[in-house]
């Protein structure tokens, strides 16, 4: 068995979109990032690759690249999957934490397991996601960005 842990942070900007764990989220900000900016699926791969041993986000997906621009971070998390089934590992689950003060996000969060579920190939009982504030304080609860945490289990197959 192989733990991994990831963690990421984007603040907010003007004029896009805000997708968490694949979903667009309804809000008068979205995240800034060369990616789509979606801070729950970049922990996520975080977490996954730091229990194979094999780096972080940015070594595989720089920012440096044009190739990734704007990119669906669903994709990179599908070719993170790929890169841990070519290496005989498999998911035994994920724990996930957002922490916003805003936007609400309990009515968005059964989607995002579900994003998430699908394209890490596991049943979606196997793929928790939790939503939190942080009472105001920091820079999440001054609203000026949210932050992920992930937590894995691999198991070498």
């Amino acid at each position: 068995m192989r733990v991994g842990h990831g963690f990421d942070v984007h603040r907010f900007t003007p004029d896009r979109p805000l997708i968490l764990g694949g979903v667009t989220v309804p809000h008068d900000q979205g995240l800034l990032a060369h990616s789509d900016g979606d801070v729950l699926i970049h922990a996520l791969c975080d977490a996954l690759l730091g229990a194979a041993g094999l780096g972080d986000i940015g070594r595989h997906f720089p920012d440096s690249s044009a190739e990734f621009a704007g990119i669906d971070s669903r994709v990179l998390l599908r070719r993170v999957v790929a890169l841990l089934e070519e290496r005989q590992f498999g998911i035994a689950n994920a724990d996930l934490t957002i922490v916003a003060q805003a936007p609400r996000l309990a009515a968005h969060i059964e989607a995002m397991k579900g994003n998430l579920a699908a394209d890490m190939e596991l049943p979606v009982e196997r793929v928790g996601v939790k939503a939190t504030t942080t009472e105001g304080l920091g820079f999440t609860g001054r609203h000026e960005g949210i932050a992920a945490y992930a937590v894995v289990l691999l198991l070498d197959e």
